[in-house]
């Protein structure tokens, strides 16, 4: 048998499943766990608090990255007086080494194994100072002040602090994003998880949209005196501080339940597992193809809501308030629409498909109805207000499907390998994502460029007195994004783990793990699920 492993080409290597994969061991093996199996995939295990924790983690998440996506480059241009260009320098650098770092901690996250588990320990020792380096980024306005343009000071600030924050993004973030997949084998267990998150993270967002806006428009038409520094640091405080409480509760609380090989597969075999699920990589394909595309991270939303939708005597923030209400009430109570929506759809995909494709007309309409109209206030209000409340109705639901069919895309690869390389499976990923980064970064210049905003004017109705400059700057805000939901749909018209075959998928993978906790003595936590249904 070592002679014939030996042979392998290296194509039979990278293509064919594993030897231990549930895509190979015999069906008469693993059928002597199908009815503990079919159990282990209906019967929920997480807990009431291993449901709320992940939640709350994932509310500091959506604060930072809130601010950081929305609201960067006003704090560097606003905040902190830096040039972009110096930014855009930094964050080529930054990405020139996360495209060495990633790698690493991928190979090293695949091959951990400890009595706390995987994705825990790296969790616990990483959410602190990832966090408290993110926070440090926006203290620089506190620090140094705004007075001195391009001060060399707060370029190197800045440097430093990114480095150390992606140097622990890589240790923390890649556990993370894995680690519901680990909790439970259940997908009810993991839709609930993933709703939570979804719900209690909005939270972080809605925080962040209703503070940010109101204040630089109140501060633009000096209503108040509440400098940016101080609003950033405060936002960046916060956002430390539920970050790192969550993610030690819920490393704490929270159990590792599912099945891992106890000795992972080597590097060189496991980085090409990516060949072997064809649902990620088409994927990958689709989601590389469109990396590229950047808005240039300004903040377009302040443009629309403060100069657009505002008005001499109206605020923007507060007509902006009035635009999204339909949308702030819809969006939470869409959550009542899963159940109906589940017993709609036959399968995971149709939901996905459908529901995006809502999501797409939603924003192509409001596009073409309120760019040619930019200058009439009171009615790209309207359709803004109706396009956003229609695209809100189905928002709980698709974000459900979504994350699961991403989930059942990861079981996928340990179906056919035996293996979950969470990490590894990604480098190649990120390597490429890394060197596109830098034109991602020149295209988001040039986007920036093309709209013809100035920065330096104040934020106030109308005061770029152009109608192209907004025109431009609208579709940056609510349009450019359409090219990539276009291009990112595409493999799910091709997506087939759906029905039968789905099921088979979970029938044997279940089976297998169930398999391995009888016959090995490393499944505690397996063995504990095991035990819990057998009771």
């Amino acid at each position: 048998m070592a002679e014939e492993k030996n042979t392998k080409t290296f194509a039979e290597t990278v293509f064919e499943a594993e030897d231990n994969s549930a895509a190979t061991i015999s069906k008469k093996k693993l059928d002597k766990y199908g009815g503990l199996a079919a159990r282990i995939f209906n019967t929920g295990v997480l807990s009431p608090s291993e449901m709320v924790w992940p939640g709350f983690s994932d509310l500091a998440t959506k604060l930072l990255a809130t601010v950081e996506g929305s609201y960067r480059t006003l704090y560097y241009t606003k905040v902190l007086n830096i040039d972009l260009t110096y930014i855009a320098l930094i964050e080529v650098l930054i990405g020139l080494y996360d495209a060495l770092n990633d790698p690493i901690m991928g190979a090293v996250y695949d091959k951990t194994r400890t009595r706390w588990g995987k994705a825990r320990p790296y969790i616990l020792l990483g959410a602190l100072p990832y966090y408290m380096a993110s926070a440090l980024v926006f203290f620089g306005g506190v620090f140094f002040g705004h007075a001195v343009p391009n001060d060399p000071r707060k370029i190197i600030y800045i440097f430093i602090m990114l480095f150390i924050k992606e140097t622990f993004s890589t240790i923390y973030n890649i556990p993370r994003g894995h680690f519901l997949t680990m909790q439970t084998p259940n997908p009810d267990d993991r839709i609930a998880v993933g709703l939570l998150q979804t719900y209690i993270g909005g939270v972080g967002s809605a925080i962040v949209y209703s503070f940010i806006p109101f204040l630089i428009d109140f501060n633009e038409r000096g209503m108040i005196n509440f400098p940016m520094a101080t609003l950033y640091a405060t936002v960046a405080g916060l956002t430390a501080f539920v970050g790192v409480a969550g993610n030690i509760m819920m490393a704490v609380k929270c159990k590792e339940r599912v099945m891992l090989q106890p000795k992972p597969a080597p590097l060189t075999k496991s980085i090409f597992y990516i060949l072997k699920n064809k649902y990620m990589l088409r994927n990958t394909i689709a989601g590389l193809s469109t990396s590229w595309i950047s808005s240039g991270g300004f903040t377009w939303d302040l443009v629309a809501h403060n100069q657009l939708f505002g008005s001499e005597k109206m605020p923007g923030s507060i007509a902006n308030f009035f635009v999204e209400l339909p949308q702030n009430i819809l969006n939470p109570l869409s959550v009542t629409f899963i159940p109906s929506f589940r017993k709609f759809f036959k399968n995971n995909r149709s939901a996905v498909l459908t529901l995006r494709i809502w999501d797409f007309l939603t924003m192509l309409v409001m596009c073409v109805l309120t760019i040619p109209f930019i200058e009439h206030r009171l009615f790209i209000c309207i359709v803004s207000s109706v396009c956003l409340g229609l695209n809100a109705i189905n928002n709980a639901p698709a974000t459900v499907f979504e994350q699961e069919v991403g989930r059942e895309i990861t079981d996928y690869t340990e179906y056919m390998t035996g293996e979950r390389p969470d990490g590894t499976i990604g480098i190649l990923q990120q390597l490429i994502a890394q060197f596109i980064r830098p034109l991602n970064t020149l295209f988001g210049l040039a986007m920036i460029k093309w709209s013809g905003y100035d920065m330096s004017l104040p934020m106030l109705p109308w005061a770029q007195n152009n109608k192209i400059v907004y025109q431009r700057s609208f579709f940056l805000y609510r349009g450019i994004g359409l090219i990539s939901t276009v291009i990112n749909l595409i493999p799910y018209f091709f997506y087939d783990l759906v029905g039968e075959k789905r099921e088979q998928m979970y029938l044997a993978l279940n089976e297998r793990r169930a398999m391995m906790a009888k016959e090995d003595n490393h499944a505690e936590e397996f063995s504990e699920i095991i035990s819990q249904i057998e009771d």
